[in-house]
């Protein structure tokens, strides 16, 4: 059986949704990140970057989400577009990995959580996250998935993030964003993204950011 670690962030709910999607027996297991679990010699030996999520298939250990999609469709054969999309498939999958989630990620923590404020990388990183969805909402006004007609990992690996892109952009600019927030509203009524979603359920996470978890999420400040 698949094992895999997860919490309830974009990255690893992007492979949960991917799981249930693909009808695929898995094991969860919860890694707290606001407790540092992350960090145990455990969690390292199996992705020395101390990142959720990674997936353990026998004698294959796979991290990064969106190699772990990319993994599981072509050892699945599921969730694929056609060859001659091959390219969309790896430049989209792409573009998320190196420009949607990060740049959402680093403008929600210059934004909301860092402990020190910093008009000039909250500038910056809200609008390259605004830029790159701006990209993502003129694609999806021109096609009904990312890749077209069809449904694909592209659009699990961009409805991990796009869950938190009112908190990432603000309800008032999310909410400009149309066909992207009509393109969440179907993937979120799909009956597998709302199994994933329950993942949430399966484990009491630290919600309270206190000083312990302080430490460990600002480790380079200690």
């Amino acid at each position: 059986m698949l094992k895999f670690y997860y919490h309830t962030a974009p990255n690893p709910m992007k492979v949960a949704l991917c799981l249930e999607e693909m009808g695929l027996d898995y094991e969860p297991v919860p890694v707290d990140t606001r407790k540092g679990e992350q960090f145990t010699p455990q969690f390292l030996s199996l992705n020395p970057n101390a990142k959720t999520p990674v997936l353990v298939d026998g004698e294959t250990t796979v991290f990064d989400s969106n190699a772990i999609l990319l993994y599981l469709a072509e050892k699945t054969g599921q969730f694929l577009p056609e060859p001659a999309q091959r390219g969309d498939l790896l430049s989209w999958l792409m573009f998320i990995a190196s420009g949607i989630g990060p740049y959402s990620g680093q403008a929600v923590h210059f934004k909301r959580m860092s402990p020190v404020e910093q008009d000039y990388a909250i500038q910056r990183y809200q609008f390259e996250a605004e830029r790159h969805w701006g990209i993502v909402d003129d694609r999806l006004g021109r096609t009904p998935f990312m890749l077209g007609e069809t449904y694909t990992i592209v659009d699990m690996a961009l409805w991990g993030w796009a869950r938190a892109a009112a908190f990432v952009l603000d309800e008032d600019k999310f909410d400009r964003l149309t066909h992207l927030k009509a393109w969440r509203e179907k993937i979120s009524a799909r009956p597998a993204a709302q199994r994933a979603e329950a993942i949430k359920d399966r484990h009491a996470f630290q919600a309270e950011v206190d000083e312990a978890a302080m430490k460990v999420m600002f480790r380079y400040l200690s």
